[in-house]
């Protein structure tokens, strides 16, 4: 390679900027003491030149070298005192990613150069290696980002109260779908294959929500041993190699346009709040080599180590205005560049915090909120972390959807059976006002879910009664134990009707809660298809058919559960009471003041309204609700018991205009009529929806 024209360039924008003539560098370290630029050959295997960066402008190291074009492999060298105690971790024997890279070559290979100590050392990480890290750590690659033609493409913009969540993991959605093209399979031109994009339109979703995607190697010694799911972040920028067939990041791009082709936005669940080198016994793979007092948040009494808000080694340090920077301008990256619509933010709280304590005024959350990109996509947040005080549902800021585990519990208690349930039940089901109504936010803030990634599935939550994690080889200590199950009577896989029957129905039942709920919706990828983990409620390891859909298995049952799905969100999307912005707060109805009518109404089985003493019975099992529709209202009875029971309508209504909308047991047919004077039966463990054409005055 020739030598090239240098110029010291400009401090932003941060990374490898390609400008058709050649490409400018820039890395934050504000505490490095030299940094040197090594160029690769293109499959980045060997360096061919390097460059000290010789100009710092405000901890901004920059240069410009004329002739470098996009499919540039480089990477950076940086050096400075490695002092652990002092919380100085600088190695120049070990080659860095740049954190603002939009691309990788080459594999990550789990070596012990890539550990900034000597990791045969008793002293540990207070030793130092002198080991060259370049061999086995993938390069950075230079890219021009104006190399894909996205034509009309343009953001859906689904409403809010619109959204219907579909949670699913990039690999495990396609890699056994008999359909998709062989190369294709597990990855993101996957999910862009004719029949993958039929599957979710005909499924009626509005969003599909990736599992991590962002570059994070799972693979260690050749072996999936702990990172299937992805959270453990490498690049902020990049999508992972694995889910590309050709590493072109343009395949992404790809799928993205192809699934707002058929309407379909686009979340990624993001992890800004550990990395893949964890704590201080961690590899030197980028932050920590670049600036570890900066990147990462240490421990004050002993900067050694780290403040672990997360649970995965060492907190990101977003009170440091730079890496502040570094996450907004990640997430407006993604898209800006690559038309992303919204984002899951993993443990949120660890995000949120100023001086170890959660705030709405954090760096953070006031950034997003003022940011002219951020504030128009969907942002979701996962509203805690792994330390005491990080449970904090309900406090993000208006604007913010927040995941809502009380939502899951309770509806997974009250469909098991359990007494003392039914007034949170109400609660959750309305939208949980008494969480999220404060600060004029809207009822969409709460995503309710039965299930998730992590946890049972809804096949695992009717059939078993304990978690069974031993493949995992953690000898069944990892994953949540409250898991608020039950098996039916047989733990796991049975022939027994009865058992099976029941697990059905509790199914369909917890299904219709999930989708006639008010808030927003999310449904995990296979629970509508009766896929089973076989009792695993936390396969973040399982690279295999106990975390795939086995698209070949599904029968009829499958399918009839698949439609019954279909038809749940079909009648949820079509009912406009569901499109409410604003919390029921029991107000008369203005013009049904005469018979006292109000905006959300609570009734028993035989027509009357709640009482506190029904609110405080705590053997009840069954409840319904009335909510009042400007043209159509509805009626959504819950029976929660072992057998049918008799049910009344309210007087108030014996005039009005009645059908079935759906009925989780199949009694009664979709339209049937219901007489509102007669006394009807609904069965054990279902959950029954009538529509109510207005009463007459």
């Amino acid at each position: 390679m020739a030598e090239l024209k240098v110029s010291s360039g400009r401090a932003y924008p941060l990374g490898a900027t390609y400008d058709g003539r050649g490409t400018n560098f820039a890395l934050f370290s504000a505490h490095a003491e030299k940094v040197v630029l090594c160029l690769f050959d293109h499959s980045g295997t060997k360096e061919i030149q390097h460059y000290e960066l010789t100009v710092n402008d405000n901890n901004i190291w920059h240069i410009y070298l004329e002739g470098v074009e996009a499919g540039q492999a480089y990477g950076y060298r940086v050096y400075g005192p490695y002092k652990p105690l002092e919380g100085k971790r600088f190695n120049p024997h070990k080659l860095l990613l740049d954190p603002y890279a939009k691309k990788l070559v080459g594999k990550l290979i789990w070596h012990k150069a890539l550990f900034g100590y000597d990791i045969d050392s008793p002293a540990k990480d207070l030793s130092f290696s002198t080991l060259d890290s370049a061999p086995y750590v993938p390069k950075s690659v230079v890219i021009d980002s104006r190399d894909f033609d996205w034509h009309d493409d343009k953001h859906p913009r689904i409403a809010p109260e619109d959204t219907i969540i579909y949670e699913t993991h990039v690999r495990g959605f396609t890699k056994l779908h008999p359909e998709v093209h062989d190369c294709y399979r597990g990855k993101f031109l996957g999910l862009s294959e004719p029949c993958i994009l039929n599957y979710l339109d005909r499924l009626g979703v509005t969003a599909v929500e990736l599992l991590p995607v962002f570059s994070f190697f799972g693979e260690k010694d050749g072996m999936y041993i702990n990172n299937y799911w992805g959270y453990e972040t490498l690049s902020y920028f990049i999508p992972e190699s694995k889910y590309l067939v050709n590493n072109d990041i343009n395949e992404f791009k790809q799928m993205v346009k192809a699934l707002h082709a058929i309407n379909k936005e686009v979340i990624l669940d993001v992890v800004y709040n550990h990395t893949i080198e964890g704590n201080q016994m961690g590899p030197t793979l980028c932050y920590r080599g670049i600036d570890n007092e900066s990147y990462y948040t240490l421990q004050k009494e002993n900067k050694r180590f780290y403040y672990d808000s997360t649970g995965c080694g060492a907190s990101f340090n977003l009170q440091n205005p730079y890496v502040l920077m570094l996450v907004t301008d990640s997430l407006r990256y993604w898209v800006n560049e690559m038309h992303v619509d919204g984002f899951r933010l993993d443990l949120a709280t660890s995000l949120s915090r100023v001086r170890g304590e959660f705030t709405q005024d954090s760096g953070f959350l006031l950034a997003v909120r003022q940011d002219e990109t951020l504030r128009q996509v969907k942002m979701i947040a996962e509203p805690w972390d792994a330390t005491m005080d990080g449970y904090r549902i309900g406090a993000y800021p208006p604007g913010w959807m927040e995941w809502n585990d009380r939502f899951r519990d309770v509806v997974r208690r009250f469909w098991r059976g359990d007494r003392k349930q039914i007034g949170e039940f109400a609660s959750r089901i309305t939208g949980s006002s008494d969480i999220f109504g404060y600060s004029n936010r809207d009822i969409w803030s709460s995503v309710n879910f039965l299930t998730s990634h992590d946890g049972f599935n809804l096949e695992d939550l009717v059939s078993y009664n304990t978690k069974h994690n031993t493949v995992n080889g953690e000898n069944n200590r990892d994953g949540n134990d409250a898991n608020w199950s039950w098996n039916s009577g047989v733990e796991g896989m049975t022939e027994d009707q009865e058992v099976l029957q029941n697990r059905l129905l509790r199914k369909k039942a917890m299904l219709a809660t999930l989708f006639y709920s008010f808030g927003t919706p999310m449904l995990v990828a296979g629970d509508e298809l009766n896929n089973r983990q076989f009792g695993n409620n936390n396969p973040y390891c399982q690279d295999n058919v106990l975390t795939w859909i086995v698209w070949d298995a599904l029968d009829a049952k499958d399918e009839a559960l698949l439609e019954y799905v279909r038809k749940l969100i079909k009648v949820r999307q079509e009912m406009t009471i569901f499109k409410r912005i604003k919390f029921f707060d029991g107000h008369v109805i203005e013009k049904y003041k005469r018979l006292n009518i109000k905006d959300m109404m609570w009734f028993t089985n035989t027509g009357q309204e709640f009482t506190s003493a029904d609110w405080y019975n705590e053997s009840r099992r069954s409840l319904a609700a009335f909510g009042y529709g400007e043209s159509v209202s509805y009626f959504i009875i819950f029976n929660a018991n072992e057998q049918s029971e008799k049910w009344k309508l309210p007087k108030a209504f014996a005039r009005a205009d009645i059908r079935v909308l759906t009925d989780s047991s199949d009694t009664y047919k979709q339209d049937e009529k219901i007489q509102a004077k007669a006394a009807f039966d609904v069965a054990a463990w279902s959950v029954l929806l009538l529509e109510f054409k207005e009463p007459e005055k």
